[in-house]
């Protein structure tokens, strides 16, 4: 029987921090996304118990352990914020309607801050360059005013982190 969620609105970022705060839960998106598709709970525990275990085989009780841990706190945590659905009764889970948001986080494919930021430090650096140029008269830029383009660089960045924010 699979439990459903009312959950219809996007994960905030917090609640994503929060859900990939833990190993377990972190590993279990990993795999999801690996299988792309349904994966039984069994094999989510083996995979998880061997990364944790540091002999092979795994501990008969290290398995078990990983097992209850994700059917009593991991699964019902990742079923009710809809990163999962998980059918208690065929013990299998594949991607909720959240799973991607969430993946996002895991492998970087979202949002991808550095390169905004590498973006307005560089629109930053070529308003720079352009004050300069214009406050030592370079020929083509001598008649800039230093002032309206800092304003137009300033407006390029806010623009940028106006879209990315909307976006």
């Amino acid at each position: 029987m699979s439990v459903q969620t009312n959950r219809t609105e996007s994960l905030e970022e917090s609640e994503v921090f929060h859900i990939l705060g833990n190993d377990r839960r972190r590993s279990i998106v990993q795999l999801l996304a690996e299988e792309s598709g349904q994966v039984d709970v069994s094999d989510v525990a083996t995979e998880i118990a061997a990364a944790e275990s540091d002999s092979t085989p795994v501990p008969n009780n290290l398995y078990k352990s990983v097992y209850v841990s994700l059917q009593q706190t991991h699964l019902p945590q990742l079923q009710e914020d809809a990163v999962i659905e998980y059918d208690s009764d065929a013990k299998t889970i594949r991607p909720g309607p959240n799973f991607d948001d969430v993946l996002g986080y895991v492998d970087g494919s979202t949002t991808n801050h550095s390169s905004i930021l590498q973006l307005h430090l560089g629109l930053c650096l070529l308003g720079l360059f352009l004050i300069a140029l214009a406050g030592v008269d370079a020929l083509p830029l001598s008649s800039l005013d230093p002032v309206l383009s800092s304003v137009l660089v300033l407006l390029a960045v806010a623009a940028s982190s106006l879209y990315r924010l909307l976006g």
